[in-house]
Protein backbone atom coordinates (compact mmCIF):
# COMPACT_ATOMS: atom_id res chain seq x y z
CA UNK A 1 0.00 0.00 0.00
CA UNK A 2 1.62 3.66 -1.09
CA UNK A 3 1.96 5.67 1.67
CA UNK A 4 -0.74 8.00 -0.11
CA UNK A 5 -3.36 5.23 0.05
CA UNK A 6 -2.38 4.31 3.71
CA UNK A 7 -3.02 8.47 4.81
CA UNK A 8 -6.25 8.16 3.12
CA UNK A 9 -7.72 5.08 4.32
CA UNK A 10 -6.24 6.58 8.29
CA UNK A 11 -7.99 9.93 7.67
CA UNK A 12 -10.96 8.44 6.70
CA UNK A 13 -11.26 5.43 9.34
CA UNK A 14 -10.36 8.46 12.29
CA UNK A 15 -13.10 10.84 10.78
CA UNK A 16 -15.53 7.93 11.05
CA UNK A 17 -14.54 7.58 15.19
CA UNK A 18 -15.92 11.14 15.08
CA UNK A 19 -19.95 10.10 13.92
CA UNK A 20 -22.08 12.75 13.33
CA UNK A 21 -24.66 11.53 16.21
CA UNK A 22 -27.93 13.24 17.02
CA UNK A 23 -27.87 13.11 20.60
CA UNK A 24 -31.53 13.80 22.37
CA UNK A 25 -31.33 15.92 25.67
CA UNK A 26 -33.85 14.20 28.52
CA UNK A 27 -36.19 16.55 29.38
CA UNK A 28 -33.97 18.12 32.17
CA UNK A 29 -34.69 20.77 35.34
CA UNK A 30 -33.80 24.55 34.53
CA UNK A 31 -31.17 23.90 36.95
CA UNK A 32 -28.89 20.93 37.40
CA UNK A 33 -25.96 20.50 39.73
CA UNK A 34 -22.95 18.24 40.00
CA UNK A 35 -22.15 18.66 43.80
CA UNK A 36 -18.89 17.29 45.46
CA UNK A 37 -18.50 17.24 49.52
CA UNK A 38 -15.45 17.46 50.75
CA UNK A 39 -14.93 13.63 51.74
CA UNK A 40 -15.39 12.91 47.91
CA UNK A 41 -18.69 12.07 47.49
CA UNK A 42 -20.65 13.25 44.28
CA UNK A 43 -24.50 14.26 43.73
CA UNK A 44 -26.03 15.27 41.00
CA UNK A 45 -29.31 16.57 40.46
CA UNK A 46 -32.04 19.02 40.14
CA UNK A 47 -32.17 22.50 43.32
CA UNK A 48 -35.17 22.29 44.92
CA UNK A 49 -34.23 24.62 47.77
CA UNK A 50 -31.59 26.58 48.82
CA UNK A 51 -30.42 29.15 51.93
CA UNK A 52 -27.56 30.11 53.79
CA UNK A 53 -26.98 26.64 55.61
CA UNK A 54 -28.25 23.92 53.50
CA UNK A 55 -29.11 22.70 50.05
CA UNK A 56 -31.78 20.44 48.86
CA UNK A 57 -30.94 18.36 45.67
CA UNK A 58 -33.59 16.12 44.09
CA UNK A 59 -31.24 13.07 42.47
CA UNK A 60 -32.52 10.04 40.67
CA UNK A 61 -31.42 7.62 42.65
CA UNK A 62 -31.93 8.85 46.40
CA UNK A 63 -34.87 11.00 45.87
CA UNK A 64 -34.67 14.61 47.91
CA UNK A 65 -31.20 15.38 49.84
CA UNK A 66 -30.33 17.60 52.25
CA UNK A 67 -26.73 19.09 52.79
CA UNK A 68 -25.04 21.61 54.75
CA UNK A 69 -22.77 24.18 52.92
CA UNK A 70 -20.14 23.46 55.42
CA UNK A 71 -20.07 20.28 54.06
CA UNK A 72 -19.82 21.55 50.04
CA UNK A 73 -16.56 21.28 48.64
CA UNK A 74 -17.85 22.42 44.94
CA UNK A 75 -21.51 23.49 43.64
CA UNK A 76 -20.98 23.00 39.06
CA UNK A 77 -24.06 24.50 37.39
CA UNK A 78 -25.06 21.54 34.55
CA UNK A 79 -25.86 22.20 30.63
CA UNK A 80 -29.12 20.31 30.15
CA UNK A 81 -27.68 18.54 27.15
CA UNK A 82 -25.13 16.60 29.13
CA UNK A 83 -28.36 14.81 30.79
CA UNK A 84 -28.76 11.99 28.46
CA UNK A 85 -30.68 8.58 28.43
CA UNK A 86 -27.81 6.74 30.61
CA UNK A 87 -27.13 9.76 33.03
CA UNK A 88 -24.67 12.83 33.46
CA UNK A 89 -22.26 12.33 31.01
CA UNK A 90 -19.27 14.48 33.13
CA UNK A 91 -16.74 16.46 30.86
CA UNK A 92 -14.72 14.05 29.51
CA UNK A 93 -11.67 13.82 31.90
CA UNK A 94 -9.17 12.40 29.14
CA UNK A 95 -9.87 14.72 26.21
CA UNK A 96 -6.47 16.04 25.55
CA UNK A 97 -4.21 12.80 24.34
CA UNK A 98 -5.07 9.49 23.23
CA UNK A 99 -3.23 6.16 24.04
CA UNK A 100 -0.23 8.89 24.57
CA UNK A 101 -0.30 11.01 21.72
CA UNK A 102 -1.40 14.69 22.38
CA UNK A 103 -3.99 16.48 20.69
CA UNK A 104 -4.31 20.03 20.01
CA UNK A 105 -6.90 20.25 23.05
CA UNK A 106 -5.48 22.32 26.44
CA UNK A 107 -5.30 20.92 29.72
CA UNK A 108 -7.56 23.07 32.09
CA UNK A 109 -5.53 25.43 34.36
CA UNK A 110 -5.51 24.11 37.76
CA UNK A 111 -6.14 20.22 36.57
CA UNK A 112 -3.87 17.53 35.18
CA UNK A 113 -2.83 13.88 34.93
CA UNK A 114 -0.87 11.04 36.29
CA UNK A 115 -0.55 7.86 33.52
CA UNK A 116 1.37 4.33 33.84
CA UNK A 117 0.95 1.78 31.36
CA UNK A 118 2.69 -1.50 31.65
CA UNK A 119 4.35 -0.32 35.39
CA UNK A 120 7.62 0.94 33.83
CA UNK A 121 5.97 3.90 32.03
CA UNK A 122 5.20 7.13 33.88
CA UNK A 123 4.14 10.49 33.01
CA UNK A 124 2.57 13.64 34.75
CA UNK A 125 0.84 16.50 32.79
CA UNK A 126 -0.20 19.90 34.09
CA UNK A 127 -2.42 22.74 32.59
CA UNK A 128 -0.03 26.09 33.78
CA UNK A 129 -2.90 28.39 31.71
CA UNK A 130 -5.58 27.11 29.30
CA UNK A 131 -3.20 27.21 26.66
CA UNK A 132 0.09 25.84 28.08
CA UNK A 133 0.95 22.78 30.11
CA UNK A 134 4.37 21.04 31.24
CA UNK A 135 5.29 17.74 32.16
CA UNK A 136 7.93 14.97 32.92
CA UNK A 137 8.09 11.63 32.80
CA UNK A 138 10.22 8.54 33.36
CA UNK A 139 11.00 4.67 32.92
CA UNK A 140 13.31 3.68 35.91
CA UNK A 141 15.29 1.28 33.99
CA UNK A 142 17.86 2.12 36.44
CA UNK A 143 16.41 -0.62 38.77
CA UNK A 144 17.44 -3.06 35.86
CA UNK A 145 20.96 -1.02 35.76
CA UNK A 146 20.57 0.23 32.30
CA UNK A 147 20.70 4.01 31.47
CA UNK A 148 16.96 5.45 32.16
CA UNK A 149 14.85 7.44 30.06
CA UNK A 150 13.87 10.79 31.07
CA UNK A 151 11.79 13.64 29.35
CA UNK A 152 9.94 16.64 29.89
CA UNK A 153 6.59 17.66 27.86
CA UNK A 154 5.77 21.58 26.98
CA UNK A 155 2.54 21.91 25.35
CA UNK A 156 0.88 25.04 23.97
CA UNK A 157 -2.77 25.08 22.60
CA UNK A 158 -4.88 27.45 21.04
CA UNK A 159 -8.54 27.14 20.01
CA UNK A 160 -9.34 28.52 16.94
CA UNK A 161 -13.01 27.97 16.75
CA UNK A 162 -14.07 27.43 20.11
CA UNK A 163 -14.85 23.82 20.87
CA UNK A 164 -13.96 22.65 17.26
CA UNK A 165 -11.29 23.84 16.01
CA UNK A 166 -7.72 23.99 18.00
CA UNK A 167 -4.13 24.02 16.37
CA UNK A 168 -1.39 23.14 19.14
CA UNK A 169 2.70 22.55 19.08
CA UNK A 170 4.91 21.08 21.75
CA UNK A 171 8.28 18.90 22.11
CA UNK A 172 9.55 15.90 23.80
CA UNK A 173 12.62 17.33 25.25
CA UNK A 174 14.66 14.55 27.01
CA UNK A 175 17.20 11.53 26.59
CA UNK A 176 18.93 8.71 28.04
CA UNK A 177 20.30 8.93 31.41
CA UNK A 178 23.12 6.53 32.92
CA UNK A 179 26.96 5.83 32.42
CA UNK A 180 26.15 6.90 28.71
CA UNK A 181 23.96 9.39 28.68
CA UNK A 182 22.47 10.72 25.25
CA UNK A 183 20.02 13.40 24.32
CA UNK A 184 17.01 12.96 22.23
CA UNK A 185 13.93 13.81 21.57
CA UNK A 186 10.89 15.37 19.41
CA UNK A 187 9.35 18.31 18.03
CA UNK A 188 5.47 18.59 17.10
CA UNK A 189 2.82 20.21 15.74
CA UNK A 190 -0.70 19.30 16.06
CA UNK A 191 -4.25 20.30 14.67
CA UNK A 192 -7.99 18.83 16.10
CA UNK A 193 -11.02 18.67 14.79
CA UNK A 194 -14.02 18.06 16.85
CA UNK A 195 -14.67 19.15 20.83
CA UNK A 196 -13.47 16.83 24.43
CA UNK A 197 -15.89 14.06 23.31
CA UNK A 198 -15.35 13.35 19.56
CA UNK A 199 -11.98 14.47 17.86
CA UNK A 200 -9.55 13.63 14.84
CA UNK A 201 -6.03 14.77 15.19
CA UNK A 202 -3.59 14.98 12.65
CA UNK A 203 -0.01 16.17 13.40
CA UNK A 204 3.54 15.96 12.47
CA UNK A 205 7.21 15.52 14.71
CA UNK A 206 10.54 15.55 13.94
CA UNK A 207 12.91 13.40 16.08
CA UNK A 208 16.81 14.63 17.38
CA UNK A 209 19.49 12.95 19.01
CA UNK A 210 23.01 12.96 18.97
CA UNK A 211 22.94 16.92 17.83
CA UNK A 212 21.35 16.03 14.60
CA UNK A 213 17.37 16.67 14.04
CA UNK A 214 15.92 13.77 10.93
CA UNK A 215 15.44 15.10 7.74
CA UNK A 216 11.97 12.97 7.55
CA UNK A 217 8.98 13.36 10.10
CA UNK A 218 7.11 11.15 11.67
CA UNK A 219 2.90 11.84 10.60
CA UNK A 220 0.20 11.12 13.05
CA UNK A 221 -3.56 10.49 12.45
CA UNK A 222 -5.48 9.70 15.54
CA UNK A 223 -9.11 10.31 16.60
CA UNK A 224 -11.22 9.26 20.09
CA UNK A 225 -15.11 9.01 19.95
CA UNK A 226 -17.68 8.72 23.16
CA UNK A 227 -19.56 5.84 22.84
CA UNK A 228 -21.53 5.96 26.66
CA UNK A 229 -21.26 7.74 29.69
CA UNK A 230 -17.91 5.72 30.69
CA UNK A 231 -16.91 4.15 27.40
CA UNK A 232 -14.18 5.42 24.27
CA UNK A 233 -13.36 4.51 21.25
CA UNK A 234 -9.67 5.12 20.79
CA UNK A 235 -7.34 5.07 18.21
CA UNK A 236 -3.45 6.46 17.45
CA UNK A 237 -1.34 6.18 14.26
CA UNK A 238 1.88 6.94 13.07
CA UNK A 239 3.40 6.72 9.48
CA UNK A 240 7.25 7.32 8.54
CA UNK A 241 8.30 7.28 4.77
CA UNK A 242 11.79 7.96 3.11
CA UNK A 243 12.76 7.63 -0.33
CA UNK A 244 13.35 3.83 0.07
CA UNK A 245 10.54 2.70 2.55
CA UNK A 246 6.93 2.99 3.92
CA UNK A 247 6.71 2.31 7.60
CA UNK A 248 4.14 3.25 10.77
CA UNK A 249 2.28 1.48 13.72
CA UNK A 250 -1.57 1.44 13.57
CA UNK A 251 -3.55 1.10 16.95
CA UNK A 252 -7.50 0.24 18.22
CA UNK A 253 -8.96 0.01 21.35
CA UNK A 254 -11.25 0.99 24.42
CA UNK A 255 -11.29 3.21 27.20
CA UNK A 256 -13.02 3.27 30.36
CA UNK A 257 -12.96 6.40 31.90
CA UNK A 258 -14.90 7.97 35.37
CA UNK A 259 -14.12 11.60 36.79
CA UNK A 260 -11.45 9.71 38.94
CA UNK A 261 -9.71 7.28 36.97
CA UNK A 262 -9.57 5.44 33.40
CA UNK A 263 -8.21 2.60 31.86
CA UNK A 264 -6.95 1.97 28.47
CA UNK A 265 -6.95 -1.35 26.56
CA UNK A 266 -5.45 -1.61 23.18
CA UNK A 267 -3.43 -3.24 20.33
CA UNK A 268 -0.83 -1.76 18.40
CA UNK A 269 -0.14 -3.66 15.15
CA UNK A 270 3.38 -2.55 12.51
CA UNK A 271 2.85 -1.81 9.26
CA UNK A 272 5.97 -4.20 8.07
CA UNK A 273 5.53 -7.59 7.73
CA UNK A 274 5.64 -9.49 11.18
CA UNK A 275 5.54 -13.42 10.06
CA UNK A 276 4.48 -14.06 14.18
CA UNK A 277 3.76 -10.87 15.70
CA UNK A 278 -0.09 -10.06 15.65
CA UNK A 279 -0.48 -7.13 17.59
CA UNK A 280 1.09 -5.64 20.47
CA UNK A 281 -1.29 -4.98 23.81
CA UNK A 282 -1.07 -1.58 25.55
CA UNK A 283 -2.55 -1.18 29.11
CA UNK A 284 -2.35 2.12 30.78
CA UNK A 285 -4.31 4.02 33.80
CA UNK A 286 -4.60 7.15 34.09
CA UNK A 287 -5.41 9.53 37.41
CA UNK A 288 -6.82 12.92 37.34
CA UNK A 289 -5.18 15.50 39.47
CA UNK A 290 -6.68 18.80 40.33
CA UNK A 291 -10.41 20.07 40.48
CA UNK A 292 -12.67 18.62 38.27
Amino acid sequence: MSLRDTLVYCVTAAILLVPSMRVVAQDAPDRLFRVETVDGSVFTGSLVHEDEETIVLLTESLGEITLRRVNIRSMTEIEPSRVRDDGYWFENPQSTRYFFAPNAIGIRSGTGYYQNAWILFNNVNWGVTDYFSIGAGAMPLFLFGVPTPLWILPKVSVPLVAGRVYVGGGAMLGGLVGEDSYSAGLLYGVATVGDRDRNVTVGFAYGYGGGEVSNTPVINVSGMARLSRTMYVVSENYFVSDADDFDGLLSIGLRWARESVAIDFGLFRPLADTDDLIALPWLGVTLPIGGR
